[in-house]
């Protein structure tokens, strides 16, 4: 438990200095930084390479997080992700409080809430959402586990958390869906 905790600790440095981090997430492995620094979405997007309108996914850990980064989102949305086991990150309307360019041009923001125990520590602890986009630059494949990341991207991050390194198991992005009143639109199944 003492590297989950120095993990944690220099991954709260980091995160409040605008730093990167590279952390194991409830899919895959993925780029992080403090989803309220708009400077600090802007060197994820200089790392992966990838234009700044796409815009990235955020990890909270509660509902109440998704109640506080978006305007009056459907509630019913809850009861849909407790159904479903697979990681699902939701498009929600009206983002708020967030990095400016991290929401897409509509003001849609895609949030996903975390279960991994890692993740969902890390982000209680940090008190903000953490942006998570895949530990790959754009347009390359996406990296199943830890030893698949690109030099590249190991090279452009600050802090590469140590904790499930070495897990072999095979990873696949989240579900994406957009919710609108009550009506499931799948964009990635």
């Amino acid at each position: 438990m003492q590297g989950f905790e120095n993990d944690i600790e220099q991954c709260l440095q980091v995160l409040k200095q605008g730093g990167l981090i590279l952390y194991p997430t409830d899919t895959v492995w993925g780029i992080g930084c403090d989803a309220t620094n708009s400077k600090a979405v802007e060197k994820i997007f200089a790392l992966k390479q990838r234009p700044d309108e796409k815009a990235l996914i955020v990890l909270v850990a509660d509902e109440s997080a998704v109640l506080q980064y978006t305007a009056a989102p459907d509630l019913a949305v809850f009861d849909y992700l407790a159904d479903h086991s697979k990681p699902t990150t939701v498009i929600y309307e009206g983002a708020i409080g967030l990095a400016e360019n991290l929401t897409a041009k509509d003001g849609s923001i895609a949030i996903r809430i975390c279960k991994e125990p890692f993740c969902k520590h890390l982000i209680k602890r940090f008190r903000k959402p953490i942006v998570s986009t895949s530990a790959n630059l754009a347009g390359r494949p996406t990296a199943k586990i830890f030893s698949e990341i690109d030099q590249q991207i190991k090279s452009g991050i600050d802090y590469i958390v140590q904790y499930r390194q070495n897990d072999d198991t095979i990873a696949t992005p989240s579900t994406v869906i957009k919710w609108n009143n009550g009506k499931v639109e799948i964009l990635r199944p």
